[in-house]
């Protein structure tokens, strides 16, 4: 167990971190397959717009991957026109 004071705050600060970024990654994976499941384009063309801006805050805070967010997002674009 940690002994510092600064050691203590980093465990529960770590904690907070993984509990919030656990959460909005299992959000965007869950909207991803309601995206993936819809079959009427306009309501999935609404969807994309969302989804797209949810995967780009995960990539930006680095909980996932630049280059996965570019193929998670090129995917679902082309999904949605295939529609």
């Amino acid at each position: 167990m940690a002994n510092h004071k600064s050691a203590l705050k980093r465990i529960r600060s770590n904690e907070k971190k993984r509990v919030l970024n656990r959460y909005q990654h299992k959000t965007t994976r869950n909207a991803i397959k309601a995206l993936r499941m819809s079959t009427v384009k306009a309501d999935a063309a609404a969807k994309l717009a969302s989804v797209i801006a949810m995967i780009d805050k995960l990539a930006k805070k680095n909980i996932i991957h630049d280059n996965k967010a570019s193929n998670l997002k090129s995917k679902l674009t082309k999904h949605v026109n295939k529609l």
